[in-house]
């Protein structure tokens, strides 16, 4: 399966983010799932595309102009999909992905996934999200959709689009369902 990745392009956080995202990505090139990112040489997104690629995986690597303009393109995308802009690189990831997976990440991650969810509860897609919860990294994003629901301004539980698994052999069981 096509593994849509959205996560940090950031160098300065939590090393065992890094130790747990190089595991997920060598356990996808052995499955023989391709990795589809954001194409980025920075953060997680460099650590999940170099441990797949290295492992013989097959990575995708959607990269917008601006990016590859500034020498921030990853060497380890076995096929690299130019975009004009984030708004590109959200379709295309949809486009080429069957299945999502958010790994600790900001506003970029964020944007990322609610568009997939957004666009699922329309009836675009049926291609679930899953947040690999990193020592607790979605924990406070549980909570805050959690409130929404309570609040009514959710139309289904908002666990209908998006799972969480807690541990790589959690994140592996709903990723083989």
């Amino acid at each position: 399966m096509n593994i849509g990745i959205f996560c940090s392009a950031n160098h300065d956080i939590d090393r065992d983010f890094f130790t747990l995202t190089h595991e997920f990505g060598e356990w996808a090139a052995r499955e023989g799932h391709t990795i589809v990112y954001g194409g980025c040489n920075m953060g997680l997104m460099e650590c999940v595309a170099h441990a797949a690629f290295k492992a013989g995986g097959q990575t995708i690597g959607v990269v917008p102009r601006i990016v590859e303009s500034h020498g921030r393109a990853s060497d380890y995308s076995s096929v690299t999909i130019p975009c004009e802009n984030l708004s590109d690189r959200k379709d295309l990831l949809m486009l080429h992905s069957d299945v999502f997976v958010a790994l600790p990440g900001g506003i970029g991650t964020l944007d990322e996934v609610f568009t997939v969810v957004a666009s699922a509860t329309i009836g675009y897609h049926e291609k679930k999200v899953i947040l690999y919860n990193m020592k607790g990294f979605w924990d406070s994003f549980v909570t805050f959709m959690d409130d929404l629901h309570a609040k009514g301004v959710t139309r289904k539980q908002w666990r209908t689009y998006i799972q969480v698994a807690n541990s790589l052999e959690e994140l592996t069981a709903l990723l083989n369902k």
